[in-house]
């Protein structure tokens, strides 16, 4: 998986659906969106139930929910230019859409806190120290360094995927742990004040504004 954006992976939920439905103190509306969000994380944590080894190529931010979808593949190739971070404390909130899970089992739950509770961004190369990114590429080589790693692992592919098979065995991401989990960010979601919300949709402007200028570069470029 990859983006078509540059410099942007993913830049994680709707803040500014969070946003709306936190004041409608609509508990309901922002658990569905967490099971349907994870939902779709666990099934490629799972990577499908098929005999695959799944690759998530990152060459640019990976905010929030779009770090915690990264986190679910087995190999996470990077740039050196991506940059990874878990805004959700600067709003009062967590990021309850696997990110504990899944950076627990990765660098324990002690890292995995600090990581969660520092709210900064973290570069490519400090996540690959702390063996969260395994394969780091030169800025603009992502595919090539993708493409390398499937070339240089093709023979050991079936004892790969077994390995990650027996990984998730091992210490598994349960749907019904996602699941539980998004219960709790779904009621502390409703306690956030409104100086959160505004600082929620600062960033949600922010984000948008970063879009439309990415969106309008690729488009001059066509």
């Amino acid at each position: 998986m990859g983006s078509r954006i540059r410099g942007i992976f993913n830049l994680g939920g709707d803040l500014g659906l969070f946003a709306e439905k936190i004041r409608a103190q609509d508990e309901l509306a922002l658990r569905h969106y967490g099971h349907l969000c994870v939902d779709a994380i666990h099934g490629n944590s799972e990577a499908f139930q098929a005999p695959v080894v799944t690759i998530a190529l990152v060459q640019g931010d990976a905010l929030g929910g779009g770090f915690e979808c990264a986190l679910a593949f087995d190999v996470i190739v990077a740039e050196r230019s991506a940059k990874f971070g878990l805004p959700e404390i600067l709003f009062n909130l967590f990021p309850g859409m696997g990110a504990y899970s899944f950076l627990s089992r990765r660098i324990g739950p002690v890292q995995a806190e600090r990581m969660i509770t520092s709210g900064r961004m973290y570069s490519a190369e400090e996540l690959h120290l702390m063996g969260l990114v395994d394969v780091l590429a030169e800025g603009g080589h992502g595919e090539e360094a993708v493409r390398e790693y499937i070339r240089r692992n093709d023979r050991k592919h079936n004892a790969l995927q077994a390995i990650y098979k027996v990984r998730r065995r091992s210490n598994p991401v349960t749907l019904i742990e996602l699941r539980d989990i998004v219960e709790i960010w779904s009621k502390t979601a409703l306690g956030v004040s409104d100086m959160d919300l505004r600082k929620m949709l600062r960033l949600t402007a922010a984000q948008d504004k970063r879009l439309a200028q990415s969106q309008s570069v690729a488009q001059a470029a066509e």
